[in-house]
């Protein structure tokens, strides 16, 4: 899987590259702000992009910006952000429409390398990928909608779908049948008002796209 990486830090920059590499990523090129991370892209057409939110000359939305343009320009180029801390504007930007082979993590992610490439391949090859804080953000925010309707078990599994973890993967996080999975997944969208999708971005969009009001 190819990948541009986009992050000022040199010593990240170089320490993602590596461990990237390692994990047997081919790191096309690495790149210090969002204009060159374009340019990257345009040349590599890489299968994803791991960017910073905030890069040069302001440190402020850079990043995401670009990450903007590379999901209208290049729509089969996964995204995945880090960001320091969760902002939940840029989540929302960033998660508005489509949510396939898209990402948005936490850099303390980082340090779990099994997750952090597990969520990277995640969003290369299609799937979504988010940082369970941004999404507890995105449920507060949301709580004065019928999420009170939810009981707390399926607050649980809706926190679980919007990671875009499978009925599998939740089950085994929450230590119960898959059968139970798929009652409290029926139930969450029926409260919702929303129709049962049939894959994991899908129902990730479905969540969201109620999250954020539409």
């Amino acid at each position: 899987m190819r990948v541009v990486i986009a992050e000022d830090s040199v010593l990240l920059r170089e320490g993602l590259a590596r461990l990237l590499d390692e994990a047997g990523f081919d790191v096309v090129e690495a790149v210090p702000d969002g204009e060159q991370l374009l340019r990257a892209v345009a040349e590599h057409t890489p299968d994803v992009v791991l960017a910073d939110v905030r890069m040069p000359p302001t440190h402020t939305d850079e990043g995401l910006r670009a990450a903007l343009v590379i999901r209208r320009r290049w729509p089969g180029t996964g995204v995945l952000v880090l960001s320091q801390y969760v902002e939940e504007r840029y989540a929302t930007e960033l998660l508005a429409g489509d949510t396939r082979g898209v990402g948005y993590l936490l850099k303390d992610r980082v340090a779990d390398v099994d997750e952090f490439v597990g969520a990277l391949r995640r969003v290369g090859a299609g799937g979504a990928a988010l940082d369970p804080e941004v999404v507890s953000q995105l449920l507060l925010r949301g709580r004065r909608r019928p999420l009170d309707a939810l009981t707390p078990r399926e607050q649980e599994v809706l926190r679980l779908m919007a990671e875009g973890r499978s009925n599998g993967a939740i089950a085994a996080a929450l230590v119960v049948t898959d059968g139970a999975v798929e009652k409290h997944v029926s139930s969450i969208f029926s409260k919702l008002g929303l129709a049962p999708a049939d894959t994991d971005h899908r129902r990730v969009l479905a969540v969201l796209s109620y999250l954020d009001g539409r």
